[in-house]
């Protein structure tokens, strides 16, 4: 979703995909890809990069910490956790981004 063609996300979302995004003031949730789609093209188009710094894997169950930034710069943490199919595709996703509190030390 960080790259220049964020829809190519969709490749990886199973039909029946469901997600809840938690985000500071406001959540976003959906019942489709369809919905994620509807996500995806609402973001707002700035230099973002998700940093992975931690993550695991526990038979179809998927983790990741990792630290948000915009143009460079640090503005958050996220963990998450997403659900996947036999066939590698995410069922379920739900993540939760923070401004104001890091689980762990950031990365200079």
């Amino acid at each position: 979703m960080d790259s220049d063609r964020p829809e190519q996300a969709l490749e990886l979302i199973a039909p029946d995909f469901r997600f809840l995004i938690a985000l500071p003031g406001r959540e976003a949730t959906g019942w489709s890809k369809d919905d994620f789609a509807d996500y995806i093209a609402g973001r707002n188009a700035v230099d973002r990069v998700h940093e992975i710094l931690r993550y695991s894997s526990d038979g179809d169950l998927e983790t990741a910490y990792g630290v948000v930034k915009e143009s460079g710069k640090a503005v958050g943490s996220f963990l998450s956790a997403a659900v996947v199919t036999p066939d590698g595709q995410m069922a379920r996703y739900q993540s939760f981004f923070r401004t104001t509190f890091d689980l762990i030390d950031l990365p200079e």
